[in-house]
């Protein structure tokens, strides 16, 4: 009862916040106005800004933002003891993430829907920027080269997941087809699609299908990233709301509907106990058996900062400022549909954050069939998943340990086993391949506005011929061809500075994996401190944002001066992971120094427009 209890508390808590604070912020700080003209109408070009119903907007956000980052995370930071892990994703998500994302969307929408790196030119200064997109860009070269592999070792763990997360994309033009060009409503093309999808969970894994799948789930690794990263450029250029937005919004509908099955088979587990371990046995009592507090896990970081690099996603994250303001700022039909989209959204992955706690910490204990086939119960299943740091930190082990603990919750209802398995299969996956496809997009964005920013607008690419590479970097299809093909180099390289195979290709993200998680929460600092310019200029309040700006500025720091001794002194140095390592922190403190400098003087001095900057850069 006490995880019920963990759950319902949580949800509520995120509820009155919602209610309260997100409405706080969006009424008197933000001064959100439904007769504002939004970037979707005032620059519609059916391609990227296209105005979107809110609910759209929400479930491509929500699937966006969420990724595998709130179930890895929270998977692996309850080995410091579930309290601390649940007090971090509550009250990170309240206070830090959701003003994060909120203010993050609503800056950019007043702002022509341009990224945090774009507006930072703006309201800081032109060397800002240009560092902004800087660390962007490594953030979401990670990304690209990392969640390719991602994707296809949850596909290799859970095969019977492949098929549905395929029939994704054709359902996904049908329903953008049906919406955009035939006027159809939302309500029964949703309930249609996501009874198709419900069938593909539960059938999608028989017969020829299954060979399907099987065959699939053997492809190399290489094969896998260089396919997804095809896939992400064409859903790149797509116009958003042909595959982007109806594919995140199914998703969500999945997801969301996945999501209050395993709440609701937390419930059954609560009152009646999971499902018998054996043919005779009785149903064995859901109970926590994760310890509330373990401040020295074996192997394990130091909690301070380690913590909070660790739970991102479900507390906060940086990643989710480049999907507010690159693209939901562009889709968003009306300023008031951003508390929704942007502090609502938050709250709903921190909601899912603390699910995933509960399958970890008590979940897990209802049995756990180990590779000999004996099932472990209790204490002894958790420590299977929990006994050190190793045991915990890898991509199966995390991801198993919430499939563990959430496929016991649902088999409490009397759901199958492999229909359980992989329904939770397909949420994964699918959050992992909506966050590489929209990260792809971003990156397109990020790649325009560097290279804009080096080639001055008067110089640029008119008609005719260039042969100016940044020229042909500020288009749509150059800047996403770049941004894959870099993507698939890295994933490419051998991990560990050994040589090159055909079995080690797709694992080179690897090499800089260790760095994302800093690099990821410096976003989030770097993001408030583009927000407080935002709303100092304006004679705005900023003493909500004080507390989050300096600790999401200070735990990346100190996570990456903390572990930079450890890289320099390893036998075998991981140089690129080193010297981005040393860069970041060069960047980070530069944007500092010139944010203070610049900070005192402009209280109530409003930046340029985007206008007057075109005017001045012509002028020049």
């Amino acid at each position: 009862m006490q995880t019920l209890m963990i759950a319902f508390g949580a949800g509520v808590a995120f509820i009155l916040a919602y209610h309260t604070y997100g409405r706080w912020l969006g009424h008197k700080i933000f001064n959100l106005c439904a007769d504002t003209t939004c970037p979707s109408k005032r620059l519609n070009d059916g391609k990227d800004y296209v105005p979107t119903l809110k609910s759209i907007v929400f479930g491509h956000h929500f699937t966006s933002i969420a990724g595998t980052g709130p179930i890895v995370g929270p998977a692996i930071a309850v080995i410091w003891g579930w309290l601390p892990a649940l007090l971090w994703v509550v009250f990170g998500s309240i206070f830090i993430g959701a003003v994060h994302d909120f203010g993050s969307l609503v800056v950019s929408l007043r702002n022509d829907g341009k990224t945090v790196g774009e507006i930072a030119g703006r309201l800081v200064n032109g060397r800002v920027k240009v560092l902004f997109l800087l660390v962007l860009f490594m953030a979401l070269t990670i990304v690209l080269a990392i969640f390719g592999l991602v994707i296809a070792a949850v596909f290799r763990m859970y095969p019977q997941s492949i098929f549905p997360c395929l029939i994704q994309i054709p359902l996904a033009i049908g329903i953008g087809f049906l919406l955009y060009r035939k006027g159809l409503g939302l309500f029964f093309p949703s309930l249609i699609t996501l009874a198709l999808m419900y069938l593909a969970v539960i059938y999608g894994d028989r017969g020829i299908l299954h060979d399907l799948n099987m065959a699939m789930s053997q492809w190399s690794l290489i094969t896998w990233v260089i396919v997804l990263l095809i896939y992400s450029y064409v859903a790149s250029v797509l116009p958003v709301w042909l595959l982007l937005q109806p594919r995140d919004y199914i998703n969500s509908l999945q997801l969301i509907s996945a999501l209050a099955l395993v709440v609701m088979g937390l419930i059954v587990a609560a009152f009646f106990g999971g499902a018998p371990v054996g043919e005779d046995a009785a149903r064995p009592a859901l109970e926590i058996v994760a310890p509330m507090v373990n401040s020295n896990p074996q192997g394990a970081p130091a909690i301070f900062p380690f913590l909070f690099i660790t739970v991102a996603c479900g507390a906060i994250s940086g990643f989710h400022c480049l999907v507010s303001s690159g693209t939901s700022s562009k889709q968003l039909k009306s300023e008031t549909d951003a508390h929704m989209v942007g502090y609502g959204s938050m709250l709903t992955e921190g909601f899912l954050a603390t699910i995933v706690i509960c399958a970890c910490i008590a979940g897990i204990g209802l049995g756990v069939v180990t590779k000999t086939g004996q099932t472990l119960v209790g204490q002894e299943a958790w420590m299977l998943r929990y006994a050190s740091w190793g045991a915990a930190n890898g991509l199966a082990a995390k991801v198993g340990a919430f499939v563990d603990g959430a496929a016991n919750f649902l088999k409490a209802m009397g759901i199958a086993q492999n229909v359980a398995i992989a329904l939770l299969g397909v949420l994964v996956a699918s959050f992992a391949g909506t966050t590489l496809d929209t990260a792809c997009r971003l990156q397109r964005y990020v790649v325009q506005e560097l290279a804009g920013s080096f080639l001055p607008e008067h110089r640029q690419y008119q008609g005719g011929l260039s042969l100016n590479p940044l020229v042909w970097l500020t288009n749509m299809h150059g800047a996403t061809i770049f941004a894959v093909i870099l993507g698939i180099a890295i994933a490419a390289a051998p991990p560990g500075g050994g040589a090159w195979s055909w079995a080690q290709a797709g694992k080179g993200g690897l090499i800089l994996w260790p760095m994302f998680g800093a690099t990821n929460q410096l976003l989030g600092g770097l993001a408030f401190l583009v927000i407080m310019f935002y709303l100092w200029r304006r004679g705005k309040p900023v003493f909500f944002l004080v507390i989050p700006l300096l600790f999401m500025l200070a735990m990346p720091a100190w996570a990456l001066l903390t572990t930079l001794p450890d890289w320099l002194a390893a036998e075998q140095k991981n140089w690129p992971l080193i010297i981005i390592g040393i860069f970041t922190l060069i960047l980070e403190a530069w944007m500092i120094v010139e944010g203070m400098i610049l900070l005192p003087g402009v209280r109530g001095v409003l930046e340029r427009t985007a206008a007057e900057n075109r005017i001045n850069s012509e002028a020049t």
